[in-house]
């Protein structure tokens, strides 16, 4: 079978559209976003990368992408690694608690059954 030959110039195949297109952060350098650059306490770096997500329409989808792709450094949608960390801890926890709520209901519903 043929293979059907492929453009040369890829920039102009048009793609689709992604959260990070309408990001308040568009154009700024990535690197404000990784706390530790030339000498500067993390939580100042991590404070000032944060004022671009105070009002971003991006925000929820950049976290929610964090969150799903366990990222581990930087701050996305508004949080730092910590705080993206506790959010997780915190969501496990009340995972565990619902599945152990659950558990009981099940093994005291067998209990009033028989």
């Amino acid at each position: 079978m043929p293979r059907v030959p492929r453009p040369t110039d890829h920039t102009t195949l048009p793609r689709a559209r992604h959260w990070s297109d309408d990001a308040a952060c568009v154009g700024v350098e990535t690197s404000v976003f990784f706390s530790g650059k030339g000498g500067v306490p993390a939580a100042l770096d991590a404070a000032y990368a944060k004022t671009f997500c105070n009002q971003c329409p991006a925000r929820d989808a950049c976290l929610a992408h964090a969150l799903t792709h366990r990222e581990d450094y930087g701050v996305w949608g508004g949080l730092d690694e910590g705080e993206r960390a506790e959010l997780l801890r915190q969501a496990r926890r009340a995972a565990e608690k619902q599945r152990r709520q659950e558990r009981e209901r099940a093994k005291a519903d067998a209990t009033t059954a028989a």
